[in-house]
């Protein structure tokens, strides 16, 4: 098993289900209670870089719509109306706390372009070194369908990679990862994952699993990327924001992916 208590850099990646209501809304206590407990962790003396979904979902909704639009250029438009709505609240929540926040957004060229990889490279080592927390999503807004982020999991494993975390915490909707779906009645937990096997990708894309629409999937994959950088992942529910404090005392109910310790790669 992996101790948890001695992470120091920790990258927490939030999703629109834990953020957000369904209405698209977001849930302003949880938001603010895991502000609060970010806050408190970085007081503790840990780096907390947090990797946010929930722009297009929140701008869809401040822009009256009903649901997240399926046009290009509707979506763009409703992540850079939603990138503003959650940056305003994320830095008067911050605020409240002492910490100052920035705002990262990254397109996937980030790791295939050298100049640009050194670039937030250097702005993650000089952002943390000067105590502040950095904030990343992506960058939708001029992101193509084709090649870029679809989702943030893979987003977090490689802020991960790229500003050397000790652990990437994936917050999510389930407790972490099940032999099978988890809404059937003898779904069994998995409390410790110490390689990503083929049967749990085949088990993940499951017809009528939660994971098949990109759920836990997408989970795994950033698991197996953190894993090849040497970082470990955590996946936990994040319906209740205090559970962070048990991650840290080793006795949250969770699934922890195991990191190698050698043939490590450097991105």
């Amino acid at each position: 098993m992996t101790d948890l208590s001695n992470k120091k850099r920790i990258v927490i990646k939030v999703g629109t289900s834990t953020l957000a209501h369904a209405t698209g809304n977001l849930n302003i206590r949880r938001v603010s209670k895991l502000i609060e407990v970010m806050s408190d962790l970085k007081n503790s003396g840990r780096d907390i870089v947090f990797v946010t979904s929930g722009a297009q979902g929140v701008g869809a909704s401040k822009s009256g719509l009903r649901s997240k639009p399926k046009e290009m250029p509707k979506k763009q438009a409703c992540a850079a109306i939603g990138q503003c709505e959650l940056m305003h609240i994320y830095d008067m929540e911050f605020g409240k706390y002492n910490h100052t926040v920035a705002q990262i957004l990254l397109t996937r060229d980030v790791i295939s372009n050298k100049t640009r990889k050194e670039n937030v490279t250097n702005t993650f080592r000089t952002l943390l070194e000067m105590g502040v927390v950095p904030i990343i999503n992506a960058n939708d807004t001029v992101s193509l369908e084709a090649l870029d982020f679809d989702e943030n999991d893979t987003l977090s494993a490689i802020c991960a990679a790229l500003c050397k975390a000790d652990l990437l915490v994936i917050l999510t909707d389930v407790d972490g990862l099940y032999d099978k779906n988890p809404a059937l009645p003898d779904a069994k937990l998995i409390p410790y994952v110490e390689r990503v096997t083929p049967q749990m990708i085949n088990s993940a894309k499951e017809k009528g699993s939660e994971f098949a629409s990109g759920g836990m999937i997408t989970k795994l994959e950033a698991a197996t990327i953190a894993k090849e950088h040497g970082i470990p992942t955590v996946i936990i529910n994040g319906r209740r924001p205090e559970i962070l404090y048990d991650l840290f005392e080793n006795r949250a109910v969770c699934t922890v992916f195991g990191a190698d310790e050698n043939d490590i790669i450097t991105i």
